[in-house]
């Protein structure tokens, strides 16, 4: 590895006319952007209304206003102060009131969907739990309420579905499945 500078870095330059056209285009658009840039500042830092009108070498115009480039033009030409300033600081406040609502409904929006996960994470172990053919003999005690809600539904489910053929068995008149377990020998 060299221990030498690669780039001469920044240095002072000598303010004259550019004569290459790209690198006169090139400086141009940079030191705008910079301008543009420390009007800007201007502006946050003082609330001094600002207004920027540049043509390029190229005869394009570019233009720069705070809070707006015709406001401040027309504050110039007719040297009237603002008739409100607390507008802007009211819109401001407004801003900064609606983006906090916006983040606290996020905040709550990121929980509900957290909650929704654990849940959908706890159902897919339960049905997980269900499938497996010893389901009924895994410990409840590691269950959460909605976990032994759903084991008390899929229990609910499995006496329904073994009573309803018993009960129809019944009526018909045929023996259920007790009775012809009673009724086989040993």
């Amino acid at each position: 590895m060299s221990g030498g500078k690669k780039t001469r870095g920044r240095q002072k330059i000598e303010i004259k006319k550019i004569s290459n056209e790209r690198s006169m285009q090139v400086t141009f658009s940079k030191r705008r952007n910079g301008l543009f840039k420390k009007a800007h500042e201007l502006f946050a830092l003082c609330g001094a209304y600002v207004a920027l009108i540049i043509f390029s070498p190229t005869g394009k115009v570019f233009s720069f206003g705070y809070p707006d480039l015709y406001t401040v033009i027309d504050r110039y030409l007719s040297r009237v102060p603002p008739v409100n300033n607390n507008v802007r600081q009211f819109i401001e406040a407004f801003r900064s009131t609606n983006v906090r609502e916006l983040n606290a409904q996020l905040t709550l929006a990121n929980d509900a969907l957290d909650r929704e996960k654990r849940r959908g994470d706890d159902l897919s172990r339960l049905c997980k739990m269900i499938e497996d053919p010893s389901w009924w003999a895994s410990p409840v005690d590691g269950l959460n309420k909605d976990q032994l809600e759903l084991l008390k539904m899929a229990l609910e489910e499995l006496n329904k579905n073994i009573v309803e053929p018993n009960d129809r068995l019944e009526i018909l008149g045929a023996p259920t499945q007790t009775q012809q377990a009673q009724m086989s020998p040993p």
